[in-house]
């Protein structure tokens, strides 16, 4: 076994009239993951690659919240997200 690590992906999404905090509603490693990210750019949804978050992200069971303790960080990602929503909406 080589020391190269496995890719892992976590997808969250956030729905405030379903929940009250994003959710964890894939993750995966090696192939799983890549299928993530594929899908993901599929969609046109923004990555972010932060690997000590996706290490903490990857411990939340499936279609569970995020903890509070999550809730800054998890902010600023979906913040960037809006803004990047924003800029293509602009520029069609």
């Amino acid at each position: 076994m080589s020391g190269e690590k496995r890719k892992k992906a976590v997808a969250i999404s956030y729905n405030p009239d379903l929940y009250d905090a994003p959710t964890v509603t894939a993750k995966g490693a090696g192939a799983v993951a890549e299928r993530i990210l594929e899908k993901a750019r599929e969609h046109g949804v923004p990555v972010q690659e932060d690997q000590s978050l996706v290490e903490v992200l990857a411990a939340i069971d499936l279609n569970t919240q995020i903890p509070p303790e999550l809730y800054q960080v998890v902010a600023e990602i979906l913040a960037m997200v809006y803004k990047m929503e924003k800029k293509s909406e602009g520029s069609t």
